[in-house]
């Protein structure tokens, strides 16, 4: 019977065969240091560089490695959810691949936990990313402070730590839209923040396209907040006096200038048209935004597919080999394992 880890390390991969025998290498080397017992749980997040393959050969070698392979890619947040279901520690640290965020800062961030606060967030210093990523981060940063009342600098990084009680706590939450770091925080009774290193990506490529980035920022706006809808009202007061204020002002100057003035100010009532036209379709496309979601809610279809799992972190399932594979459909709702 192997014994309940205290530390989980929580690591979602995709298309990172290059840094894999690294991050596993120094991954181990950083959970050493704290004299804890701890796993590490590498969630194969429909690779198709060879990564599954490295991550089932680590799991085989090391007791403390876990491996979870999705059957197919369904993005980072399901992927850390799907490694956080198969996590055990009382603390729980979330970890990018890319190895931009070094792991030997696990020990900083468990020994933040262990004064006491539920969440430690980390601030990323001198940010090896471009001017299009640290604008869009500190656009989305400044959204979430003002919206959750949490004042954290960093929500970007993957490079954080969680007590059990958070952990399980999000994993009762249903709706798929969902931004950990943000849930998190919604349900911590204290948090922390600190500091940590940033360095180049040395191998592979970012995952987030432009378009992908814009797409994220526009999913954490309407997945946190119904702050659209109520800007929408308000734009939409905004117009409807300012077309009743230009309506009146017509009429005073075909009274005070006739009748062939008033004619020649057609095109501008076509404007103001145009302006209603395009406020009406944003206005669809935000509510429409939001049906959807409520769509994909109601459905409560599970989060993600769970094609196997390999490790030696697997004692609540009885004395099993260390090999053993397990399939399963995973949902937040139902813990299987």
């Amino acid at each position: 019977m192997n014994v309940t880890p205290d530390l989980s390390v929580v690591i979602p991969v995709y298309n990172e065969r290059d840094n894999l025998p690294e991050l596993i290498d120094r991954c181990l080397a950083a959970c050493q240091k704290n004299g804890r017992d701890f796993e590490i749980i590498l969630v194969d997040d429909g690779s198709r560089d060879g990564s599954r393959d490295l991550i089932l050969q680590a799991a085989d070698q090391h007791t403390e490695v876990v491996g979870v392979i999705l059957n197919r890619n369904y993005g980072q947040h399901a992927a850390v959810f799907a490694g956080l279901e198969q996590s055990k520690g009382n603390i729980v640290v979330t970890l990018d691949a890319d190895l931009q965020n070094p792991p030997e800062e696990i020990p900083r961030l468990v020994d933040e936990m262990d004064r006491g606060v539920d969440v430690v967030g980390t601030v990323r210093e001198n940010r090896q990313d471009s001017l299009f990523r640290r604008t869009a981060s500190a656009l989305v940063n400044r959204l979430v402070r003002q919206t959750t009342g949490v004042m954290m600098h960093d929500y970007g990084c993957m490079l954080r730590a969680y007590r059990r009680p958070v952990v399980e706590a999000m994993l009762q939450c249903r709706e798929r839209s969902t931004f950990i770091p943000i849930l998190a925080n919604s349900f911590a009774g204290s948090t922390a923040e600190i500091p940590v290193k940033h360095a180049l990506r040395e191998n592979g490529e970012s995952k987030y396209s432009l378009f992908k980035l814009i797409s994220l920022q526009f999913d954490l706006l309407t997945s946190m907040s119904t702050f659209p809808l109520r800007l929408l009202s308000l734009l939409g007061l905004l117009i409807a006096a300012s077309g009743i204020g230009f309506g009146v002002l017509l009429m005073v100057l075909r009274f005070a200038y006739g009748s062939q003035w008033a004619a020649e100010g057609i095109f501008t009532l076509f404007a103001v048209l145009f302006v209603f036209i395009g406020a009406q379709f944003i206005g669809m496309g935000l509510l429409g935004e939001y049906i959807g979601r409520i769509y994909h809610d109601v459905r409560s279809r599970p989060r993600f597919f769970i094609h196997e799992i390999r490790g030696n972190s697997l004692d609540d399932c009885g004395d099993q080999p260390d090999s053993a594979l397990y399939t399963m459909v995973a949902s937040r709702a139902n813990r299987q394992v």
